[in-house]
C-alpha cells in the first residue's frame, strides 16, 4: 500500500487580542477560521493599555518568551494614550518610579528586526485593483531623530535659513530623515520579491525626488543598481503626492508601492479609504526572521464591548498570516469568503451601510466557508472525491451567468463594460478560429524565461491536469512571440478537461488542427518554435496583467472574432444585463430602420445613446 500522506506540519501562533475592540474581533474572527480545520496551535497572551497600567510594561516578559516560541504573532489592537494620561492611569504603587511608556507596535517592530509594513489594497466589491503598500518601517522620517533646541554641527546645518536665525537654537527643532543604503536595500529587494511572487510587473518607488533631491537620488541609484536582478519586473519613481491622486483616480494602475516610513504611513491610510475604509484593510509586519499581522484600525476603545466593530480587516488579515506560513489555498478561500460576504452586503457592519454586528458578519464568513467546502467540483461524478475550490472557482449561483455572457457578442460586452467605467479589453490577442464565441471561468498561467537552456524539457503544461471543467485558460508570457505556449496537444487535453477557450498572452503552434477541432483559440502571435526547453512554469492562480487590463482568477472570460474581453466576477451579472439590454436596444433600431423609419430618429427614440438603459424605457421616453 502507498504511504499516507504526511499530515501539515503545526504552525503556533502568538495570539495577542489586545486592547478596546481588539479581544471581540480576534474571537468571531477566529471562530470563523476554525471551519478551515487548520494545523494550528494558538498560544494567547497579553499586551496593551491594561499591562501598562498594571504592569509598568505594556510588553511583559511572558510575552515576549511567547513570541520566541511561536512562529508567527496574531494583534488585535492596541491603544496609546499621551504622556500625561500615561503616568496618571499607572496604579498607584507605580507612579513616580520613572516608568516610560514605549508604544507595543513600535517595540515589537524595533526588537523583532521587522522592516517591511505590508499593506494590501483590494477592490473587494468589484475587483477593479489589487496592489500592495510596502512601508519601510525602521528608518525614514519616523526614526527618532526628532530634536528640539539645537547646538554644534545640527545648528550649523540649518542656522542660515531665515526663520532659524530669527528664532535662534533653543527655539528651533529638526528631523533627520535617516536613509541608510543597508535599509534601502533590504527594502527594495524585499518589494521586488513581493512582487514577483505575485505576479505583479510594476514597482513604484514613492519619494519627493524635486525636492529631496540628494536622498532621493541616492533612493535612485539603489534601485536602478537592484532592479537589474529582476528583469521582469518594470520600476519607476514617483512623486508621493502624484501617488496620492492616481491612488483614488486610478488605482488599478498600480501593482507594488515601496515608501520611506512617513509616506509609506500616509499612503498605506489613503489605501484603506481606497478600499472602503479601516474595517477592511489588513496589514502584515515582516523581518527576515520575526513577522506579526494586525488589522490596520485601531482598540477604538469607545466602541469596546458593543458588538458593532467589523471583524472584516482581522479576518483578511488572517488570511495573510496563513499566506506567510504558507497556507495559501485556505487564506485565498478565507478571502473569498470575505469578499462574498462584502459584495452581497446583506451581513455587513455599520461601516458599510448595514446593520449587522461582529459575530454575524464573522458567521457570514464562516456559513460562506461551509458551503464553499460541501460544494463539488464541476463535472463530478456522485461518490467522487470532493475537490476544495481554488480562487478562480465560481460560486455555483453565478455559474447561469457565464452562459449568458457566452452569447452575447464582445461589443455589446464591451459596451456595458465601457458603461461603468471598466477597461475590458486584452489588447493584442487575435481569433486564430474563426467564428468561435465562448466565455469561461479564467484559470491563469503564467510563465518565465528559462535562463539555462541545458536543462531541457521543463514540463511547463503540466497544470492542464489541474484546470477545472468550465474555465478559459489565459496563459501569460508576456507577449512573447519568441517561442509557442499552445499546441494541439495542449488543446486536446484542454477539450478533455472541459476548457471552454484558451487565451495566449504570447504564441501558438499547430493552428490548422486546432480550427479543425473548432477549440476557441487566442493568441498575439503564431510560430512554430518550441517552447519545451525556452520557458518554464512560473505559477498558477496569479493575477495576469495584459496591456493596462488585470485578469484575476475566477473572472469571466468573454471571446470571439472581435477579440477578447474580461468582466471582473464580482460585477458579471450587471455587465451581462446591461448588454442583453445593448442587443435588445440595437435589434429595436435595426427592425424599425427596416420598417422606413430614419436611421437618426430610430436611434433616437430608442435611446442609442445609452443603449444599455434598453429600448422599451426609451420608447417610453419618446
Amino acid at each position: 500500500m502507498p504511504a499516507a500522506p504526511a499530515a501539515p506540519a503545526t504552525r503556533s501562533i502568538a495570539v495577542l487580542p489586545g486592547d478596546g475592540i481588539g479581544p471581540e474581533v480576534v474571537e468571531a474572527a477566529l471562530a470563523a477560521v476554525e471551519r478551515l480545520g487548520l494545523p494550528l496551535d494558538l498560544r494567547f497572551g497579553d499586551i496593551g493599555w491594561e499591562c501598562w497600567r498594571q504592569e509598568g510594561d505594556p510588553v511583559p516578559a511572558r510575552t515576549w518568551k511567547l513570541l520566541e516560541e511561536t512562529d508567527t504573532c496574531l494583534l488585535g489592537a492596541i491603544t496609546s494614550k499621551p504622556l500625561r494620561e500615561t503616568e496618571a492611569e499607572l496604579v498607584p504603587e507605580l507612579r513616580g518610579t520613572g516608568l516610560g511608556y514605549v508604544s507595543p507596535v513600535v517595540q515589537l517592530r524595533q526588537r523583532l528586526g521587522l522592516y517591511a509594513n505590508i499593506r494590501p489594497v483590494t477592490d473587494l466589491d468589484h475587483g477593479r485593483f489589487d496592489f500592495t503598500v510596502i512601508r519601510e518601517n525602521t528608518e525614514g522620517l519616523y526614526a527618532g531623530l526628532d530634536l528640539h533646541g539645537l547646538d554644534g554641527a545640527l545648528w550649523d546645518a540649518v542656522r542660515h535659513h531665515p526663520n532659524a536665525a530669527a528664532s535662534g537654537p533653543e527655539h528651533t527643532s529638526v528631523t533627520l530623515r535617516l536613509q541608510t543604503r543597508f535599509g534601502i536595500d533590504r527594502l527594495l529587494r524585499f518589494g521586488l520579491e513581493h512582487a514577483r511572487a505575485r505576479g505583479k510587473r510594476l514597482l513604484t518607488l514613492v519619494d519627493k525626488p524635486m525636492v529631496l533631491r540628494n536622498s532621493s537620488n541616492h533612493l535612485r541609484e539603489r534601485l536602478e543598481l537592484i532592479a537589474g536582478e529582476y528583469p521582469g519586473i518594470e520600476t519607476e519613481i514617483l512623486n508621493v503626492d502624484a501617488v496620492a491622486l492616481w491612488m483614488v483616480r486610478r488605482p488599478e494602475r498600480f501593482g507594488v508601492l515601496v515608501a520611506e516610513n512617513m509616506f509609506g504611513d500616509i499612503l498605506s491610510d489613503l489605501g484603506a479609504g481606497v478600499m472602503g475604509g479601516l474595517g477592511l484593510a489588513p496589514s502584515g509586519n515582516i523581518g527576515d526572521q520575526g513577522s506579526y499581522f494586525e488589522p490596520v484600525h485601531g482598540s477604538a476603545p469607545a466602541m469596546a464591548g458593543r458588538g458593532r466593530a467589523n471583524p472584516m480587516a482581522m479576518l483578511l488579515t488572517v488570511a495573510q498570516m496563513l499566506d506567510h506560513l504558507g497556507l495559501t489555498v485556505p487564506g485565498e478561500e478565507l478571502r473569498a469568503a470575505v469578499r462574498g460576504v462584502a459584495r452581497a452586503r446583506t451581513t455587513v457592519t455599520y461601516d458599510l451601510g448595514g446593520t449587522a454586528g461582529t459575530r454575524e458578519v464573522a458567521e457570514a464568513v464562516a456559513g460562506a466557508l461551509d458551503a464553499a467546502a460541501s460544494r463539488p467540483a464541476a463535472g463530478a461524478s456522485a461518490g467522487a472525491a470532493v475537490r476544495q475550490p481554488g480562487a478562480g472557482d465560481p460560486p455555483a449561483e453565478t455559474d447561469e451567468v457565464v452562459d449568458r455572457l457566452a452569447r452575447l457578442d464582445t461589443a455589446s460586452v464591451s459596451d456595458a463594460l465601457d458603461s461603468l467605467g471598466l477597461p475590458g479589453v486584452l489588447a493584442g490577442l487575435a481569433a486564430r478560429v474563426p467564428g468561435a464565441r465562448t466565455a469561461g471561468r479564467a484559470y491563469t498561467v503564467t510563465y518565465r524565461p528559462v535562463d539555462d537552456t541545458r536543462g531541457g524539457f521543463r514540463n511547463a503544461a503540466n497544470y492542464l491536469d489541474e484546470v477545472p471543467a468550465g474555465s478559459f485558460v489565459v496563459v501569460d508570457n508576456g507577449g512573447s512571440t519568441a517561442c509557442t505556449n499552445w499546441g494541439s496537444l495542449l488543446t486536446a487535453l484542454a477539450r478533455s478537461r472541459g476548457a471552454r477557450g484558451t487565451a495566449v498572452y504570447g504564441s501558438a503552434r499547430d493552428v490548422a488542427e486546432i480550427r479543425a477541432a473548432g477549440y476557441p483559440l487566442f493568441s498575439t502571435g503564431v510560430t512554430m518554435v518550441s517552447g519545451k526547453n525556452r520557458v518554464e512554469l512560473d505559477a498558477t492562480g496569479r493575477d495576469v496583467t495584459i496591456g493596462e487590463v488585470t485578469v484575476r482568477p475566477g473572472d469571466v472570460i468573454v471571446a470571439d472574432d472581435n477579440g477578447v474581453l474580461v468582466v471582473p466576477a464580482g460585477q458579471a451579472v450587471e455587465v451581462a444585463d446591461r448588454a442583453e439590454r445593448v442587443e435588445a436596444t440595437e435589434a429595436a433600431i435595426a427592425e424599425a430602420v427596416a420598417g422606413g423609419l430614419r436611421l437618426d430618429e430610430a436611434r433616437r427614440t430608442f435611446g442609442y445613446a445609452e443603449p444599455w438603459e434598453g429600448p422599451a424605457r426609451r420608447t417610453g421616453d419618446a
